[in-house]
């Protein structure tokens, strides 16, 4: 058998999962004076280790662990094997640990491996060290210890059975599962964040995973999720697990007495002991060590637009925009704590709205008061801006924060606008933004003031969806895309296709006058009498004012299979000519499979009366989960990879809620 070639890795910190169970009778029998004293050692050394300023020295954390396995763990993060062989030694010095034991430990490296094309450009050197994919990767091998409460370790490796060996599988294979249990991880940006370490020779297990939530629940529904992913169904084997709370070194003291954490004062914390000198008291200065006191300033670890995918459960980055990492201090100013920059320089101005609204961009359609909006001019052609953006928005739209990247030209002016919900996560997305061809003037501006009507966003979603419904119920079928920068409308007619055309036609001109129109596109099925009339606008009022002329078409009929379920429409299935034939094959044999799949009711393959090569699939299914059942299954990512081959333009679907 052919030797396998490993990926391309490149290692950053060190790490050590540092788990200590307290003897607790030796504590209770302890006089109070050998406690104080434990607890302002104990205390000395965690605020010195977690307050290095230069981020050269890496970051430290402590946590609970709940459970039998340990009470407390330590997380070093160090740039060499010493650093951290001296931090496990110098804990061991203080009379605090002297009431612990080492119950388990784990060491580590953080680690990128190059299973996707654009990491392999950064592997080859193919990319500026200056990029946002570079900046990325680096802060990847360099990340911020989130401050998020929970926290959730373990090991795992991937199997190496008779039948089920990962080390035996092509790159391929191994890749296409790399990038599906990526596209789950990316589903909890803003929920979980994760560091993932690369152990080989380092420990027992292959790899160290270290997840941070706000909410515990979220971690358990990633976790589970990923476990009937094919990549740990079949491959994955994992060791101990341990959870745990984050607390501040202050309360220690609360900690050894039981008492919740945090507590709102540091009132646990020891008579007597400053922690203005925690760092150089009682001969356990961390500057001793070469690590010098100050404040990091700095949290998260990750941002849109993700590469350097490993060999490890989660495929890519679960961290999002919502953790960007500056703090949003000057450029000058070390705001990042000297860790790679992945945010972009812009000016901040006054007038974004404006500038939004001369681009054909308003509140209330493209954006809700309050969102940061970025507009970067370019000298590049927009036509040839369209591919670089859209590669973006599809990393930017895994992102609850993302609200919407396009492409805009006036004037013979081309711009780049990307909106969020916060300027934190602009400022991360502007590192990417930055790159694209041309990018001269950078400028982001606030828009407008957020409402304080908490109600306002469900109020929103309630009328969104009672004006679809009010469509359904006239037969249009009104798609608000879940991360796609069109909103679609889809009648059904059974008059004839000559007769419909001619109508249709006129409408398209209308419709062209309006610069939120996309296309208005008729549609035929070959297996049915029935012909579709898709038309797609860049704004919902917008769609909402065309679907008042799309029921007005003759023969629209209501097609009962929709009335309830969850629909899906496959747009710009632009096949290239030679493989069209093959391509109506392919889709005979996906709706094979389809009709086996749970939850199916129909799916059709319609083609553009005016263009055959141009296609428009509809499906129909008995609620979401099934829907996407399908399109996280491994025939759907096949054919997807071989579409790459025969599709002219990148296919997208638009769900009809």
């Amino acid at each position: 058998m052919d030797q396998r070639t490993p990926p391309q890795t490149e290692e950053g910190w060190y790490v050590l999962h540092d788990c200590r169970r307290v003897d607790w009778d030796a504590w209770r029998d302890a006089p109070e004076r050998a406690r104080d004293r434990a607890l302002t050692e104990g205390i000395d050394f965690l605020e010195g280790y977690e307050s290095v300023a230069d981020a050269e020295e890496g970051q430290t954390a402590v946590y609970t662990v709940m459970g039998h396995k340990a009470d407390i763990m330590i997380l070093h993060l160090r740039p060499t094997m010493a650093d951290l062989d001296a931090a496990e030694r110098h804990f061991e010095q203080t009379d605090f640990a002297a009431f612990t034991e080492q119950a388990y430990s784990y060491v580590s490296v953080t680690e990128a491996s190059g299973y996707t094309e654009k990491s392999r450009e950064y592997f080859d050197g193919e990319v500026d060290d200056d990029s946002g994919l570079a900046q990325y990767i680096q802060a990847r091998l360099h990340p911020d210890v989130p401050d998020e409460e929970f926290v959730c370790f373990y090991p795992m490796s991937k199997r190496r059975d008779p039948e089920q060996n990962w080390y035996d599988t092509d790159f391929e294979e191994r890749a296409a599962h790399i990038k599906r249990h990526g596209d789950i991880g990316r589903g909890y940006g803003g929920d979980v964040n994760q560091m993932i370490c690369g152990s080989i020779g380092f420990d027992d297990w292959e790899w160290g995973i270290t997840l941070w939530s706000e909410d515990m629940t979220n971690i358990k529904e990633l976790l589970t999720e990923m476990r009937f992913d094919p990549s740990t169904s079949k491959f994955a084997e994992f060791g101990p697990f341990y959870v745990g709370r984050r607390f501040e070194p202050a309360d220690l003291p609360a900690v050894m007495a039981g008492h919740r954490v945090p507590t709102d004062d540091a009132a646990g914390q020891p008579a007597g002991n400053d922690p203005a000198h925690a760092t150089a008291t009682d001969g356990h200065a961390v500057a001793d060590s070469g690590h010098a006191a100050g404040d990091t300033g700095s949290h998260g670890n990750a941002h849109p637009g993700s590469a350097g995918e490993g060999d490890h459960p989660h495929g890519d980055d679960t961290a999002d925009a919502d953790h960007p990492t500056s703090d949003g201090t000057d450029s000058g100013g070390g705001g990042t704590g000297g860790r790679p920059d992945v945010s972009g320089d812009f000016e901040e101005v006054d007038d974004a709205a404006g500038r939004l609204g001369r681009l054909g961009l308003h509140e209330g359609e493209s954006y809700d008061a309050g969102d940061y909006a970025l507009v970067y001019h370019s000298s590049a052609d927009a036509e040839d801006l369209v591919d670089e953006v859209e590669e973006l928005t599809e990393s930017f739209d895994h992102y609850d924060r993302h609200v919407t990247t396009t492409v805009r030209a006036q004037s013979g002016q081309s711009y780049v606008v990307s909106i969020w919900t916060a300027k934190e996560a602009a400022e991360t997305a502007a590192g990417f933004l930055g790159d694209l061809a041309g990018i001269e003037e950078r400028v982001g501006g606030p828009l407008g003031e957020a409402s304080d009507d908490a109600d306002s966003g469900e109020q929103a979603a309630a009328s969104s969806q009672s004006i679809r419904e009010e469509l359904d119920a006239e037969g249009v079928y009104a798609g608000q895309p879940h991360g796609e920068d069109v909103y679609a409308l889809v009648v059904y007619s059974e008059t004839d296709p000559e007769t419909l055309a001619d109508e249709v036609a006129d409408l398209r001109d209308a419709f062209d006058r309006y610069d939120t129109h996309v296309r208005t596109t008729v549609y035929r099925d070959a297996d049915s009498d029935t012909t579709a009339v898709a038309s797609l606008w860049d704004t919902e009022d917008a769609a909402g004012t065309a679907s008042d002329y799309l029921t007005d078409l003759p023969g629209v009929v209501h097609r009962q299979a929709e009335r309830d379920g969850f629909g899906t429409m496959g747009m710009f299935y632009t096949v290239k000519p030679e493989y069209r034939e093959e391509f109506v094959e392919k889709f005979d044999t996906v709706g094979g499979l389809l009709e086996e799949m749970d939850g199916h009711r129909e799916t059709a393959l319609l083609a553009n009366r005016d263009d055959a090569n141009d296609m428009f699939i509809a499906s129909q299914w008995d609620s979401k989960e099934d829907a996407m059942a399908f399109f996280r299954s491994d025939e759907f990512s096949e054919t997807v990879s071989w579409g790459r081959d025969v599709l002219a333009d990148r296919p997208r679907h638009v769900f009809l809620a």
